[in-house]
């Protein structure tokens, strides 16, 4: 695949990773030793570890408590899927690599508040700790102490800075990005289309798809016989607010008229 997205206003590569922790649903952990595993849960913490849901009558989780202090050695594994069902989904890989360790069952009940105050997962409800008897608690809580941030997609792969993660935030869309995508394949081809006559003319024989939407601009999606090429249609100024985005889309089609994202009423 190929992507053709250039210097243009983009969101920092620190910025997508936080974009892809709270965008991605399941994530796999692996440690040393152990095969990996899916964890529902993968919340990023200020102080920079990152806590986890994994199976609490797994072999992962009885191997972090036997290794007490010192941790396990681990990595995390997220996916950032495209919300369509594109030859290629993949958009990035992000992976964390540092140091397992048990979160102490004391430290639980206010760890889980602190999880939920910003990602009230379901999963949260089945740690053991959370108020059900332990024999209903499929998930125990981990930690995981960030050594290394690498990204990859389909430009080349890229180290980011622990501390550059920390200061970066999440897409203030990138909660509802799926579901806008979802809709304007599905609801609103025009949107596509005019959007798709903003492509420079080589590109504009193939099958035009969504593929994201964030405060920088639009990526579409090219899908043709010789591969898939990405392009960034960028905003004039980036955007912080539903109102903004859906200005700023009607200006890149250039029909202000119209009425964005928004769905129809039945």
């Amino acid at each position: 695949m190929r992507d053709l997205t250039t210097t243009i206003a983009a969101p920092t590569t620190a910025e997508r990773v936080r974009s892809a922790c709270t965008r991605a649903a399941d994530a796999t952990l692996a440690a040393d030793g152990v095969t990996p595993t899916t964890t529902p849960v993968h919340h990023l913490l200020a102080d920079g570890s990152v806590v986890l849901t994994v199976p609490a009558a797994g072999l992962l989780a009885a191997t972090v408590t036997a290794a007490g202090t010192g941790g396990v050695a681990a990595m995390l594994e997220l996916t950032d899927l495209a919300a369509l069902p594109l030859r290629e989904r993949v958009r990035s890989l992000v992976w964390f690599r540092g140091r397992l360790y048990d979160v102490p069952a004391a430290r639980v009940p206010a760890m889980l508040d602190l999880v939920a105050s910003e990602n009230p997962h379901p999963a949260l409800l089945q740690v053991n700790g959370a108020g059900h008897d332990e024999t209903d608690t499929p998930y125990v809580l981990v930690r995981l102490e960030i050594e290394s941030v690498v990204v990859a997609d389909a430009t080349g792969a890229e180290s980011v800075p622990v501390g550059a993660l920390l200061d970066a935030r999440p897409d203030p869309f990138c909660a509802m990005e799926s579901h806008w995508v979802q809709h304007m394949e599905s609801a609103h081809r025009d949107m596509v289309d005019r959007l798709a006559s903003r492509l420079p003319i080589t590109l504009r024989h193939g099958h035009v798809r969504p593929l994201g939407l964030d405060r920088y601009g639009v990526q579409l999606r090219i899908e043709r016989e010789d591969g898939d090429h990405d392009v960034r249609l960028p905003f004039s100024k980036p955007v912080d607010d539903v109102t903004g985005l859906s200005q700023a889309i009607r200006t890149l089609m250039g029909c202000p008229f119209l009425n964005g994202l928004r769905a129809r009423k039945l």
